[in-house]
């Protein structure tokens, strides 16, 4: 089955190269979705997949690259309309902040 997640994650997590991680590890894992930083410091991402393979990456995502400090990870249900927010012809997009 199928999963859409929408994730938020908080602590130092901004300038340690987290949204490239995140890309370069939902791509591996088979996922789609995207991440962007927003203006509070945190970074926002939607992984859509395989319900087992978007948990693992969920895991991931509590230690991030090895510059971040994960303080917290709050993994929503997502919806199609979330992981439109894509851009068109990209598996996973690297989104401008917010």
């Amino acid at each position: 089955m199928n999963a859409i997640r929408h994730v938020f994650i908080r602590g130092r997590v901004q300038g340690v190269g987290y949204r490239a991680w995140a890309e370069v590890a939902a791509l591996r894992l088979g996922l789609e979705g995207w991440a962007r930083n927003r203006h509070d410091g945190s970074v926002e991402a939607v992984f859509a997949g395989p319900e087992q393979v978007v948990a693992r990456m969920i895991d991931a995502c509590r230690r991030g690259p090895p510059a971040a400090r994960v303080d917290a990870v709050d993994a929503r249900e997502g919806n199609a309309d979330d992981l439109s927010v894509r851009r068109p012809g990209e598996d996973f997009s690297l989104l401008p902040t917010i």
